[in-house]
C-alpha cells in the first residue's frame, strides 16, 4: 500500500478533475487508502476489465471497485454493483439489462466510507 505523501505527490499531476477529487476522497478514509493508491498511479498501471472477466470472478450481489475502466467484452450474468473509474457505454448498458448497477468510485465511497462489503479487482 502507498503512503498517503506518494499519493499526494502522484496526485500533482493529475489533470482530470473528476479523479483528483476520487482520490481525494479515497485517502481521507483509511478504509480506501488502497483504492487511493491505485487511481494515483500512472495511467499506464490503470485497470481496464471485460464484464466476462468479471463475471467470472465475483458472486451474485457483490460490490465491486474496479480503479480503471469496465470494457463490453462478453456477457455478465450476475446481478452485481460496479463503482470504476469509468464505463464504456455497452458495457454500462449490458451490466444495467443484468440487473446490476454501474456507478462512479466517488458516489461509493460516499454511500460506503467503511469500504464494507468491497471487493477490488486490479
Amino acid at each position: 500500500m502507498k503512503k498517503q505523501s506518494l499519493i499526494e505527490k502522484q496526485l500533482r499531476r493529475k489533470t482530470n478533475p473528476e479523479l483528483v477529487e476520487t482520490v481525494i476522497a479515497a485517502k481521507k478514509n483509511k478504509a480506501w487508502l488502497e483504492i487511493a493508491g491505485l487511481m494515483s498511479s500512472p495511467r499506464k498501471k490503470h485497470v481496464s476489465i471485460n464484464l466476462n472477466e468479471i463475471d467470472k470472478k465475483v458472486k451474485d450481489k457483490d460490490i465491486v471497485v474496479i480503479p480503471g475502466k469496465v470494457l463490453s467484452q462478453g456477457e455478465i450474468n450476475k446481478k452485481v454493483k460496479i463503482a470504476a473509474l469509468n464505463f464504456s457505454e455497452k458495457a454500462r448498458e449490458k451490466l444495467i439489462k443484468a440487473g446490476g448497477e454501474a456507478i462512479s468510485i466517488l458516489k461509493e465511497i460516499k454511500l460506503n466510507p467503511e469500504a464494507k462489503g468491497i471487493k477490488i479487482l486490479k
